[in-house]
């Protein structure tokens, strides 16, 4: 049975529900990750869990030790990840309260660690990244999702851009061109870390508020807790849902 990791990124700090059986302070040669991985049972099985910026929540996007958690988890024991992603919508489809598990991904993102494959190396290490996240893994959430009954889209392209800032009117049109559905600052570059540790990945990403020039409303974080709030039970669900099966 396939060993999961989930990592919490904003509003799922704790799994709540996960009966905690033992935490691990990992040490890496990366550094301290963001938090213990949690190791406990949820939903009948084995589940590994790491806040993605910790607990309490203290690291911004840019700030996450991305190498040391991804490196974390498969120390622990972790085979595949569900991480989740809380979201900005671009396309018309992508409304606050809505699901997206994205097929790919565009990384905008500058100065961050981004590979294991950097120093002290007897040769240039390459990965292919053509299809960033796991296709079963994909399709598992999005089975939970159907189950579940909640709204979601089967695809999308996920722009992650560096922040903490949310991005201006004119970086979203870009982003729009460039064939972005959501927009987020965490999907990279934990994506390609998992990958080159060859640990299954995909994310489920919660749209919380719309992007910048995508709503007359100022975009303010009260409507993006609100959002988070109603939607982690959700997030909760579809992950029980996941689990519970084979």
């Amino acid at each position: 049975m396939t060993v999961y990791a989930i990592i919490g990124g904003t509003g799922l700090t704790q799994l709540e529900g996960l009966n905690i059986q033992r935490s691990l302070a990992v040490d890496t040669p990366y550094g301290q990750p963001s938090a213990e991985v949690v190791i406990g049972e949820y939903a009948g099985r084995e589940v590994l869990f790491l806040a993605r910026h910790g607990h309490p929540h203290r690291f911004a996007p840019h700030k996450v030790n991305y190498r040391a958690n991804v490196w974390a988890l498969k120390q622990a024991g972790a085979e595949a990840v569900l991480a989740v992603n809380a979201v900005g919508g671009i396309h018309p489809g992508m409304g606050t309260g809505h699901f997206c598990v994205p097929h790919q991904v565009i990384d905008y993102t500058s100065g961050r660690e981004h590979t294991y494959f950097a120093d002290d190396l007897e040769a240039v290490t390459h990965i292919d990244f053509s299809y960033p996240y796991s296709e079963p893994v994909r399709q598992r959430l999005l089975a939970a999702l159907a189950a579940e009954g909640h709204a979601h889209s089967d695809q999308g392209v996920y722009g992650c851009t560096q922040g903490p800032r949310l991005e201006t009117v004119a970086e979203i049109a870009r982003l729009e061109r460039d064939g972005c559905d959501i927009v987020g600052m965490t999907g990279m570059p934990e994506a390609a870390l998992a990958r080159e540790l060859q640990l299954d990945y995909a994310c489920l990403a919660l749209v919380v508020n719309p992007a910048a020039g995508k709503s007359t409303e100022v975009i303010t974080m009260a409507e993006i807790e609100l959002a988070l709030h109603a939607g982690i039970g959700k997030v909760r669900n579809t992950l029980q849902r996941l689990l519970a099966q084979p």
